[in-house]
């Protein structure tokens, strides 16, 4: 399980930071993830591919899994119309977004018309600028804390390998068209339909639905095998917007991280939110702080999960959410003294 101890926070925030949430780096050092549950089995892997999920639409699913320090790689897909393509997030790395496309181009040469961004997270919208001139399409959220971003983004890429190379020009580019209500795009005989659920993993969540052919692209709102990031969600809401896709006509899910999977991994990752809140309450209740309450709590399966360590921030949501503090803002302060708090009690405990 070693191999997200420095992802739960720092690959992750590498992109995120950039785009609103720069004091999310390394809060507190890298976390210790908590020990894995040997009641249960480890998850799958799973590789990188671009897979048909019906007539002309396509997830992108990036490799993952145990083993795999990449917690941070996003998902994203590909709608084929008649005169050109809609990309659905633009993922962050400019290796990985220029790998996105080599694979669309395996498919299709047609020009890209459209490109929606879920939210405004750096692993789904930094790799903008390759898709240009596409129309960019988000939740009005998700264009303010992109246009936010500018002021604090390098103008050029540092080397880090497999994700960029130094010297290489970056620009932020903002959506040009907002959506705050269902909105239907007609990709040939592809009906689309834009929904905006939020709040949840964000204040600023899409989601891309096929009525047709029963396909979901959830973007961030789905997490298979993959320890949810809360760090600027509203949980009780991300797990209603749950409930209502659980209630929707789908048979295929494309999530924004892990494998595609259906409803059962759907649910599942809602177990995990229940499973959390229910625990974290119990320590609210009883006064332990973030930190102790994170350290404290077993997730059972979900300990097996990539990225178990998102559990303390996880729980410092809750708090704020049980509080009534919470803001659509990551709180950077208060995530630093929970994970050292949390880091000195794994220590001394062993890391169990």
């Amino acid at each position: 399980m070693g191999r997200v101890a420095a992802a739960g926070l720092g690959v992750v925030s590498v992109l995120s930071s950039e785009l609103g949430s720069r004091r999310a780096h390394a809060q507190g050092g890298p976390l210790t993830p908590p020990a894995p549950d040997p009641r249960f089995p480890q998850v799958p892997t799973w590789e990188t591919e671009l897979r048909e999920v019906a007539p002309n639409v396509y997830g992108y699913v990036q490799a993952g899994g145990p083993g795999r320090n990449n917690v941070s790689v996003s998902d994203g897909g590909i709608i084929v119309g008649d005169d050109g393509v809609m990309v659905i997030d633009a993922l962050g790395a400019p290796i990985h977004a220029k790998n996105f496309i080599t694979a669309i181009r395996k498919v299709t040469d047609k020009p890209f018309r459209h490109l929606l961004n879920t939210h405004h997270h750096g692993d789904h919208v930094v790799g903008n600028q390759y898709f240009m001139p596409a129309e960019v399409i988000s939740h009005p959220h998700c264009r303010e804390q992109v246009v936010r971003s500018m002021a604090n983004t390098p103008k050029v890429w540092a080397a880090r390998d497999g994700w960029s190379i130094a010297g290489e020009d970056r620009k932020v580019v903002p959506a040009s068209v907002t959506i705050d209500g269902k909105t239907t795009y007609y990709y040939g005989k592809t009906v689309v339909e834009v929904i905006p659920m939020a709040p949840a993993h964000t204040y600023g969540d899409l989601v891309v639905y096929l009525p047709q052919h029963r396909v979901l692209f959830a973007g961030d709102i789905a997490f298979f095998y993959v320890a949810p990031f809360a760090n600027n969600s509203h949980v009780t809401r991300w797990l209603d917007w749950i409930d209502v896709i659980m209630k929707m006509d789908i048979e295929t899910i494309v999530p924004g991280h892990g494998p595609i999977g259906g409803k059962s991994h759907m649910a599942e990752m809602g177990e995990y939110f229940q499973v959390l809140k229910r625990e974290a309450r119990r320590r609210y209740d009883a006064k332990l702080s973030v930190g102790a309450a994170a350290a404290d709590i077993r997730m059972g399966k979900f300990d097996n999960w990539v990225g178990p360590e998102r559990i303390v921030m996880d729980t410092l949501r809750l708090y704020q959410e049980f509080a009534g503090t919470l803001t659509p803002d990551f709180d950077g302060d208060g995530m630093r003294k929970a994970s050292e708090e949390y880091n000195a009690i794994k220590a001394k405990a062993g890391a169990r």
